[in-house]
């Protein structure tokens, strides 16, 4: 399994899956909050005939180190995918990030332009006081003691109930197993300080803004303000769809990226 080596010595594992010829783009899939490369399992087929796709474990998640430490922020996992793409001997690519991966995509659109070609913003949030928060009952349900019944309230965030009916599993967004209990809470920590409203201004690479309509684990309207922040950015809803829309809603997603990126 390769490795990159960050400038703190931290090692990222990552994966580079796909198309191998010299003319093939590559692909960054950058996942969740507390999740590494499985998060995209479900949704790998849609990209791999097409680019070279490379995935990670952020800091602290599956293969990659764990530091107990003060590196997390959404400004380090940022430099996290910038080391990554150098190991991977990659100059330029094109950028997915969902959820707190969105906040990461935003940040290295931002800090990094030559390093992004096109990007897409899934199911995330400029972060800051201009961003529209969840619901205090969604919060509450996240917060409960019983521990399976915290795991069934964000798989009915994540997907539609007709659609946890019929698949049964395994869930690869809710979570790498066995991550621990301190990089579970600086992750969230690292989410919750990301404030980027004043940098998405700056971002040049033409954006995609993707967003599941029904989403209330991060509310659809933040979709809107990315969108009418970044010059240029194009906005696409998802009906019916809640937060791992590029999972549940693969059928309208996935060609729906592809299309944008191979503009």
């Amino acid at each position: 399994m390769p490795h990159a080596s960050a400038a703190d010595g931290t090692a990222l594992h990552y994966r580079v899956q796909g198309r191998s010829d010299d003319a093939a783009a590559t692909l960054v899939l950058i996942a969740g909050q507390s999740n590494g490369h499985r998060w995209w399992d479900a949704a790998l087929a849609d990209f791999t005939p097409v680019f070279r796709v490379l995935t990670m474990d952020h800091r602290g998640i599956g293969d990659s180190d764990k530091p107990d430490d003060d590196s997390y922020s959404i400004e380090q996992f940022a430099a996290d995918v910038v080391t990554v793409l150098d190991a991977a001997d990659v100059e330029r690519a094109h950028v997915y990030g969902t959820s707190m991966g969105g906040r990461i995509a935003q940040r290295l659109a931002a800090a990094h332009p030559s390093r992004v070609d096109r990007l897409v913003l899934g199911c995330t949030s400029p972060g800051g006081p201009h961003a529209v928060e969840r619901d205090e009952a969604v919060g509450r349900s996240l917060t409960q003691y019983s521990a399976k019944a915290v795991r069934r309230a964000l798989l009915e965030l994540m997907y539609t109930p007709e659609w946890l009916a019929e698949n049964p599993g395994p869930y690869r967004t809710i979570g790498e197993r066995d991550t621990p209990q301190y990089v579970l809470r600086k992750h969230r920590i690292a989410s919750a300080r990301h404030d980027a409203w004043d940098d998405l201004p700056t971002i040049t690479a033409p954006t995609l803004v993707v967003h599941g309509e029904d989403d209330v684990f991060n509310p659809a309207a933040n979709a809107a303000l990315l969108a009418e922040r970044i010059p240029g950015a194009r906005l696409e809803l998802i009906p019916g769809a809640r937060h791992a829309y590029f999972e549940e809603r693969r059928d309208v997603a996935g060609p729906l990226v592809v299309d944008f990126l191979t503009e």
